[in-house]
């Protein structure tokens, strides 16, 4: 059995044999890349209402939207008349116009209804006629002869160019309808909505029997399934309005006969209003609902 010299001698020699210890360098691990410690994981509620939702789909009808019209409340032509006036009490006569909004049951992207109409009792007063013919021609003099303000062509050619105006009405005559073309005029007249045109019955052979169809006559377009008209001026009585109104009603139901029968077309509601007011929606009759109120009573000075 070896002594306790012995063994504290062979302890010294293997404490000679081992190998000096390196120095540790300075590390410097990032804190991602070591151990994590165990933990309880925490949770967050997100937020719904910051998620982007998908945008709903608004519904597409193929025809323009109509209302029920037993809910409305709905009034005769002169009660319409009444309540306009009152809107209007202290406003020159002459200058405030009476118009209506016929709205129509109509698919869209469908034909429109488009025409001219001559009112028995003419609502714009101020119509200006430009003719477009041959320079010093018996049909330039018959035109200055009926009130045409412009005549000619060159002429007249070169006060559009140069942004002059005198008139709101231009009709052309067949024989300047080459002398139009070269013009090159759609482009200034086209906005206005004065460009003569087979279409609109502004180009023309009889220059006589258009002007005075244009004279006192008014042109009448479907937007959006609703046609308007100014149909009276606000001095006009009662039976001078319901005859523009009747005149206006009829054009616009046979315009719609001539449609063709794979698009519906049928009237749905006429509204009437002014310059200024608000709108009345009729029910066809013509008296006034307060017996103590006379059709006379509305056509005496405001």
């Amino acid at each position: 059995m070896a002594s306790t010299s012995q063994c504290l001698a062979s302890l010294v020699a293997r404490l000679s044999l081992r190998a000096p210890a390196r120095p540790l360098a300075a590390t410097t691990i990032p804190k991602f890349l070591l151990p994590s410690v165990a933990t309880s994981s925490v949770r967050y509620a997100t937020n719904t209402a910051l998620r982007k939702r998908p945008a709903k789909k608004k519904k597409a009808y193929k025809t323009f939207r109509s209302y029920d019209l037993s809910v409305m409340d709905q009034v005769s032509l002169c009660d319409a008349m009444r309540y306009i006036r009152a809107f209007e009490v202290g406003r020159p006569p002459t200058s405030i116009k009476y118009e209506v909004a016929v709205k129509l049951k109509s698919t869209k992207n469908g034909p429109v209804i488009r025409n001219r109409i001559r009112l028995p009792f003419p609502v714009k007063t101020d119509t200006r006629v430009g003719v477009i013919c041959p320079e010093n021609s018996p049909l330039a003099l018959e035109a200055q002869q009926l009130g045409a303000v412009a005549v000619g062509e060159e002429s007249l050619f070169e006060q559009i160019r140069q942004g002059h105006f005198p008139f709101n009405k231009l009709i052309c005559h067949t024989s300047s309808e080459a002398a139009l073309k070269k013009a090159n005029l759609g482009k200034l007249l086209g906005p206005k909505g004065m460009m003569p045109s087979a279409k609109t019955k502004t180009l023309t052979s009889d220059v006589k029997a258009t002007m005075h169809e244009l004279i006192g006559a008014d042109d009448f377009r479907e937007r959006d399934g609703v046609v308007r008209l100014a149909v009276g001026q606000l001095g006009f009585t009662p039976q001078m309005l319901a005859d523009n109104l009747k005149t206006f009603m009829d054009q616009v139901k046979a315009d719609m006969n001539e449609i063709d029968d794979n698009y519906s077309k049928s009237l749905d509601e006429v509204v009437l209003s002014s310059t200024n007011g608000p709108g009345f929606s009729l029910n066809g009759s013509f008296k006034p609902t307060d017996e103590s109120l006379k059709v006379e009573d509305l056509q005496s000075v405001m």
